[in-house]
């Protein structure tokens, strides 16, 4: 298997459109965490670079890496390493960012260990980790349809990865990737009530006919925390 290919396959843009989703939730982000203009910001597992692209536009220092260079085609002003961490270090020197975010990254490996590891060393003290993974209590039927998928997550083993290489301030939670539900507008709770009847009663079948249905069942983790 040629490793680059994944993304190029998985994330063409005719299988993945570009869209906005990665602005409404890098709003959302940016928010949430807290995060200021001039931070640096260290993607792992950037992909296309189009969410390290919207950091970028909130005025963050962005630095973004991953196994294949596939986000040159399309950002190639990005500042951007090919790093394969299965078995090498960040990069970076120790206390180096601000931000380290991951969306869709860590359930790749065999041992996430290592990533917190070098998380945790490239970071400042007080700075923040954010982390999306799918959450295997919402996802377990469809988890493997990822071949490259090697270790799910749930609320208690996100926690405890972050504890045991002494994170703090750790929250973790579910999270509904429709930004009508996110963005928590005054219509919110009603989408919220509408995605669980969703989640619910619809049935499996048109979990990949419609990104609604997709994404009221395939439920990801959330979790912010601090380096001490």
């Amino acid at each position: 298997m040629q490793k680059n290919k994944y993304l190029e396959t998985v994330y063409s843009e005719d299988n993945a459109p570009f869209s906005n989703y990665p602005s409404k939730l890098i709003n959302f982000l940016t928010t949430k965490a807290q995060l200021k203009e001039n931070q640096k910001i260290l993607e792992m597992g950037c992909g296309r670079g189009d969410f390290l692209n919207e950091f970028k536009k909130k005025g963050l220092e962005v630095y973004g890496i991953d196994l294949s260079d596939y986000s040159k085609k399309y950002f190639p002003e990005l500042n951007f390493s090919q790093v394969d961490l299965t078995k090498d270090k960040l990069p970076y020197e120790d206390n180096f960012f601000d931000v380290i975010y991951s969306k869709s990254f860590i359930e790749h490996f065999y041992y996430p260990e290592k990533i917190f590891q070098e998380a945790y060393r490239v970071l400042k003290p007080g700075g923040t980790i954010i982390t999306l993974t799918p959450e295997w209590e919402y996802i377990y039927k469809s988890f493997y349809e990822d071949y490259t998928h090697r270790v799910p997550f749930t609320k208690i083993s996100l926690g405890d990865i972050h504890k045991i290489h002494n994170f703090k301030l750790i929250s973790v939670e579910s999270f509904i990737q429709l930004p009508v539900i996110f963005e928590k507008r005054f219509f919110s709770k009603f989408f919220y009530t509408l995605s669980f009847i969703t989640r619910i009663f619809v049935p499996d079948y048109f979990r990949l006919k419609n990104k609604w249905i997709r994404f009221s069942k395939e439920l990801m983790l959330l979790s912010v925390a601090k380096k001490n």
